[in-house]
Formats: C-alpha cells, sequence, structure tokens
C-alpha cells in the first residue's frame, strides 16, 4: 500500500497543523471537524501560518497556494471514506477518542491506516474500538506541528509490521524524525516531561518560588528554550492535567498525583494561552 490520501480528523491546535504539513509534503488532505466554526478557525489558521512563511520568504507565495489546494476541509466523517490514512487529532480524552475509532471502521476503506495523535492513551485500548486493530497506531506530533521535527510512533500490540513501516515512512515524508515507543502511558515524551510540568506546578504550590523565578530557573539553569510553566501555559493546562491522570492511573504510582494547584486552575477555566489566563495572563489581542 502506498499512502497518497491523509484524513485528519480534528481542525484544532494539532488537527490544522497536521493537515498543514501533510500537505506541504505533497499529500491530498481532508480535515473534519464537528461544526462549521471549528472548520473556519482551522482554516484560517493555516492560512495565517503560510501567510507567515511566505512573509519570511522561506516559502513562496504560489507554493502557500499549492499548500491550500491539497487540503479539503469538511463536517462530514464520510468525507475520509477514500483516505489511505487516518489521523484522529481529537482532545485527549479516551471516551472521545473510542467513539471516533468506532466510527471511522464504518467510514473508511478496509485497507485504511488508522491512526492517533493521542499523546498518552493506549493504543492497544484505541484499536479495540475498531475492526482493524492490526491497523491501528500511534502517531503522535509535537506542536506546533510544522515546526517541531519529532513525530513519536506507538504501536498497539496487534499493529503490524507493515502498517508501522508505512506510517514511519509517511511521517520521514512529511520531513519528520520518527522513535518509537512502547504502549505504555505516555509514551516517551510524555512520560518525562509530564511530571516536569507537575512538579514545576507543585514547586509554585508550595511557595518555592515566583511563576517567573520558577521559569528563569529553569530556563537559565538547564538552557531550555522555555520555562515549564510557560511550556503548560502553551500546552494547555486542561490537556496537561489529562495527561497527567493517565500517568496516575495507568501506572498506579503516587509520584504522577497530580498537583492540586494545576487541578484547581483547571477547575478555574485557567487553561493558559487559549482561554486568556494560565500561570501568566495573556491579554486579548486587538
Amino acid at each position: 500500500m502506498s499512502i497518497s490520501q491523509i484524513g485528519v480528523v480534528g481542525a484544532g491546535q494539532m488537527g490544522n497543523g497536521i493537515a498543514q504539513t501533510a500537505a506541504a509534503a505533497g499529500f491530498d488532505v481532508v480535515c473534519s471537524d464537528v461544526n462549521d466554526a471549528a472548520i473556519a478557525r482551522g482554516k484560517s489558521t493555516v492560512s495565517g501560518s503560510l501567510a507567515r512563511l511566505v512573509k519570511k520568504g522561506t516559502l513562496t507565495a504560489e507554493g502557500a497556494a499549492a499548500i491550500e489546494a491539497r487540503i479539503t476541509w469538511t463536517t462530514d466523517l464520510k468525507a475520509h471514506a477514500n483516505a489511505d490514512l487516518i489521523v484522529e487529532a481529537a482532545s485527549e480524552n479516551v471516551d472521545l477518542k473510542l467513539k471516533i475509532f468506532g466510527e471511522l471502521s464504518k467510514v473508511a476503506k478496509p485497507s485504511a491506516i488508522l491512526a492517533s495523535n493521542t499523546s498518552s492513551i493506549s493504543i492497544t485500548k484505541i484499536a479495540s474500538a475498531t475492526d482493524r486493530p492490526t491497523q491501528v497506531v500511534g502517531m503522535h506530533f509535537m506542536n506546533p506541528v510544522p515546526l517541531m521535527q519529532l513525530v513519536e510512533l506507538i504501536r498497539g500490540m496487534a499493529t503490524s509490521d507493515e502498517v508501522y513501516g508505512e506510517v514511519k515512512a509517511a511521517a520521514e515524508k512529511m520531513g519528520k524524525t520518527t522513535v518509537l515507543a512502547r504502549d505504555m502511558p505516555g509514551f516517551i515524551v510524555n512520560r518525562v516531561l509530564m511530571p516536569y510540568i507537575n512538579e514545576a506546578a507543585q514547586a509554585l504550590y508550595e511557595g518555592i518560588g515566583s511563576v517567573e523565578d520558577i521559569d528563569v530557573a529553569m530556563k537559565l539553569g538547564t538552557n531550555v528554550p522555555m520555562g515549564p510553566l510557560t511550556l503548560a501555559d502553551f500546552i494547555g493546562l486542561d490537556t496537561c492535567l489529562a495527561i497527567m491522570e493517565v500517568l496516575h492511573s495507568g501506572l498506579g504510582d503516587s509520584k504522577y498525583r497530580p498537583s492540586p494547584l494545576l487541578r484547581k486552575y483547571v477547575e478555574a477555566g485557567w487553561l493558559g494561552r487559549k482561554s486568556g489566563r494560565g500561570f501568566y495572563a495573556y491579554p486579548a489581542k486587538a
């Protein structure tokens, strides 16, 4: 099987980035979401991203137009019927993902590969909701997708060698470097990253340092590009909490217990950049 058309389920932050990246690599892309408003936001985000690349001189206007032309936007999940590879990029919620994969089993062609962009949830469990567990795999892209080089690949218990090879080749065609992670909660990246962010939130909760001092200390003390609390706001505190809960419940170790402060911020609706308030405040754009 050779992948030529890619479906993306979810036009949000991750989904529209995957759609843009796949189209830039020459794939025909169909990106779906549940309503017109979500589609409009996704389409606008891609247009803005491409416009910035044109302004920087790293992409021509003609090239940007060609990328946009390769993406079809829709609210109809059945539009993925001809896709060779369908990547789910919905919220990090296990019940939602199981529902989507059950529906994809009904609309996707028999040979289609079904991939999840999940950052922590079991691929084996997701595959159990389908009629093709050998054709289900994890493709965890990093945010922002067009700029970040890594794709973390995860094989479920039934994932075939052929399917793994196909998605690895597709990711590499998109210009990504791949790593293979075991199907355990959090995989590689979030197994290491989320406890780090969670511990930064706990340090703030215990008054060890201010938001700014914790970020400056980690940024300058460990030479990372941004502090953990800035990064958490960028990712979304609700996503960070959801991943910590998967780690805590899946591994049963108290060291993965979400910080009470992280939980309180999510309860308050302080989710980071996307809500205008997280560990930092983000003034609304004029």
